[in-house]
């Protein structure tokens, strides 16, 4: 048992080393290398590792991990503002591929029951191929790699009330084992996820500061490997998806303070288990079934891909009109089958609501589907992509001058300009970095010190003069590149004293965690202005409407504070927000003048 189980990792790993970066280097991606060292050595080609089936069980586990490390990615406010995202452009785009599919199998003879599954089947997309492709080309962020990654997470729940309807669809009775049991069966799986959230966000992080305290890497890197398995077994066992047990399980750990130490302990897993599904999936192609009908396997596996690469750019552009670019981008990346559309397919033939031969060829279909995307995706880079970008050269970055200036401004829009014309009319000298090309270039014209570059990356700020400067000015609005740029300074430049323009709330309170004290929310002076005329417009004296602005800040400041001690924790966040209110209503009523200031009705109009 031992020997086998080296050997077949032996030949796994020289199957790897010697093909993927062979087909790399071609400039073809690791994952179809991948697939093609699968194919090599499964058993239609050589034969080296024939169980096919149980290497494809056992490496689903790669998914699970690439779900952990997504989920670690997301913070739970970062998912609450997808949902609409997930929900309504992946419903749409399940709608119309599944419409689309199915009329076509409609179409090719087959029953309403069987075509509706074999529709939406096909309709998936890989989750793991996608993602690691995006990971590849660093599109994880990109606008379509956020519409793909919320679309991917959305067939995922999907599939599993379909995987569920199946034996129903196939004319098995319902009531076979009672309506009692399925609705057993219901509660069970929502208790399982509703104890994965409530117990992972109690339990969690105890448990990874209990595992830190044993200054132990192999404790701590054991208790993340606990947790991803565990959440994942968890939903399994309650008739759900492993991979959505442990995407929560990465969310809940999103906001920690341990996540970088997590996420780095996973890591080395989750790309050596992804890179053995993509083997797995090579193994499982039919080559066999492929001779024997050739022209009609890449006939269907070429349909599907045009049905839907047209399927997905129309709910693309359905859902964000206008904007053909990330249309067509998610087109070419999601249309593939997935390994979903293997499970579905599987339990149809199963049901008897799909004949074995059909099953066995719409799976080949699928394969080739996915083995085909990675090289669609490289020519619609090279075709289509450069025709949104005709005229717009890109641009390589300034190297400013080593001039030693006081201070550093990043950004400089309408926040940091106001900052820079004072600077310059005291003859304050200040170094500015801007990662839009055409706004430096606005910005140039009229004689300001400005620098084309990511503020960012350190070694432009080293060519900025950043240790010898005093000063850093933060004055970006977009929050994670703000908090980049923030965390990298502190950490490489110490020396420097940190301003930080705060977007809202949230941002202000991200700044304070991470140690930026001189913050400025961008709103808050101008908003205390406007309600200062608005007061005075209503008929309160302008001292009276003054004094009012006045007690306000520094009570809205206490209650920031407050806020943030209970930051990450929703609702006692939302209990400190009516506290807060409460005590405003207090502090006005018990301040005789702003008590006697409002008038009993409003003035007259002229």
């Amino acid at each position: 048992m031992a020997i086998t189980l080296l050997y077949n990792a032996l030949i796994f790993l020289a199957a790897a080393v010697l093909i993927v970066p062979l087909v790399k280097r071609l400039g073809l991606g690791e994952v179809l290398g991948y697939l093609v060292a699968g194919v090599v050595i499964g058993p239609s080609a050589l034969g080296l590792v024939p169980d096919a089936d149980a290497v494809l069980q056992f490496s689903q586990v790669g998914i699970v991990f690439l779900l952990f490390v997504i989920g670690l990615e997301l913070k739970p406010s970062r998912l609450r503002l997808m949902r609409k995202a997930v929900f309504h452009f992946g419903g749409l785009q399940v709608a119309v591929t599944t419409a689309l599919l199915t009329g076509l199998a409609l179409a090719a003879g087959l029953s309403p029951a069987a075509a509706l599954v074999v529709g939406f089947s096909l309709g998936l997309c890989s989750t793991p191929l996608v993602l690691q492709l995006l990971g590849e080309r660093g599109e994880l962020g990109s606008r379509h790699g956020r519409y793909a990654f919320a679309l991917l997470l959305f067939q995922d729940l999907a599939a599993i009330p379909v995987l569920a309807a199946i034996p129903l669809l196939a004319g098995d009775d319902p009531l076979a084992g009672g309506w009692g049991h399925l609705l057993g069966e219901a509660l069970i799986a929502i208790g399982a996820f509703a104890g994965l959230i409530v117990g992972g966000r109690y339990l969690l992080r105890p448990l990874f500061r209990f595992a830190a305290a044993t200054r132990s890497r192999e404790v701590f890197a054991g208790t993340a490997l606990l947790v991803v398995i565990g959440a994942a077994l968890l939903m399994e066992l309650a008739g759900l998806s492993m991979a959505l047990g442990a995407f929560i399980a990465g969310v809940l750990l999103a906001d920690s303070e341990y996540r970088h130490s997590i996420e780095a302990d996973i890591e080395p897993f989750r790309g050596l288990l992804l890179g053995l599904f993509f083997m797995a999936v090579g193994m499982t192609a039919q080559i066999d079934l492929l001779a024997d009908e050739t022209g009609l396997a890449l006939g269907l596996a070429a349909g599907l891909l045009v049905a839907k690469w047209l399927s997905v750019t129309l709910a693309a552009r359905l859902y964000r009109r206008g904007d053909w670019k990330t249309s067509l981008n998610l087109g070419a990346l999601l249309s593939q089958g997935g390994e979903f559309g293997f499970v579905l397919l599987t339990a149809a033939g199963a049901a008897g609501l799909l004949d074995a031969s059909l099953v066995g060829l719409l799976v080949l279909v699928v394969s080739l589907s996915m083995a085909a995307t990675p090289i669609l995706v490289q020519l619609h880079a090279r075709l289509v992509r450069p025709l949104f970008k005709a005229g717009k050269p890109r641009r390589d970055y300034d190297r400013p001058p080593p001039i030693g200036p006081q201070i550093i401004i990043a950004g400089f829009g309408r926040f940091g300009q106001i900052m820079g014309r004072i600077l310059q009319g005291l003859k304050i000298p200040y170094t500015v970095l801007d990662s839009n090309a055409e706004h430096v270039d606005v910005v140039r014209r009229y004689g300001n010190d400005i620098y084309f570059g990511d503020a960012s990356r350190l070694d432009l700020l080293e060519a900025a003069g950043a240790d010898k400067a005093r000063v850093m000015v933060v004055a970006i609005g977009d929050v994670e590149t703000s908090m980049r740029i923030v965390k990298r300074v502190r950490r490489r430049f110490p020396h420097l004293r940190l301003y930080a323009r705060a977007r809202d709330r949230y941002h202000a309170q991200l700044l304070v965690r991470a140690g930026v004290s001189d913050i400025i929310r961008e709103l808050l002076p101008a908003s205390l202005e406007l309600t200062r005329e608005v007061l005075v417009g209503v008929g309160i004296s302008r001292d009276q409407a003054q004094h009012t602005v006045d007690t306000f800040r520094p009570h809205d400041e206490r209650a920031l504070e407050r806020q943030l001690e209970a930051f990450g924790n929703q609702h006692e966040q939302i209990q400190s927000i009516h506290q807060a209110a409460r005590e405003l209503e207090e502090l006005f009523e018990a301040d005789e003048d702003i008590a006697t200031t409002a008038p009993e009705r409003p003035p007259e109009r002229p």
